[in-house]
């Protein structure tokens, strides 16, 4: 078939190459935690974030990972409901209320943060030191890019 100008290839445009890697990428990490911690692939997202940097806005969840404020809302409604995250005023603001792990969110955290880094590490180790750089590279720019349009 022949290429022209007014029609989108979609196996072959970049955001849907990118979007379904992604969504490939996250299903398989998911796998290895969903059944076991009865935690769905946003209740993760929100974990990891808060995880990483405590005391979050569900307004700054959602724009550190991308997602869709309502589902923000499900996941942390979800993991309020079972005790997994604690809600609590900001302390440099008494006004604002926070998100932060609870104990047991963080016991969970620290026992997925191996599932996911050892999938990491299995995707990376089929690069080469070179092709590593040259994809954190590349991720960088294109993110750089993204950002300023």
């Amino acid at each position: 078939m022949k290429k022209n100008e007014d029609t989108l290839h979609l196996g072959d445009f970049l955001p849907y190459r990118l979007s379904v890697l992604s969504n490939r990428i996250s299903r398989a990490i998911a796998d290895g935690y969903e059944e076991r911690f009865q935690l769905g692939l946003p209740e993760w997202r929100v974990m990891a974030v808060l995880g990483g940097e405590p005391d979050l806005s569900a307004a700054q969840v959602a724009e550190r990972t991308a997602m869709d404020k309502v589902a923000v809302s499900r996941a942390v409604n979800k993991l309020l409901e079972n005790g997994r995250l604690e809600r609590h005023f900001s302390p440099e603001d008494k006004r604002r209320s926070v998100l932060a792990l609870s104990e047991e969110g963080l016991k969970v955290y620290r026992e997925i943060i191996p599932i996911a880094l050892g999938y990491e590490s299995r995707i990376l180790e089929k690069l080469t030191a070179v092709e590593r750089q040259a994809l954190a590279t590349l991720l960088e720019k294109l993110e750089d890019i993204q950002l300023h349009t």
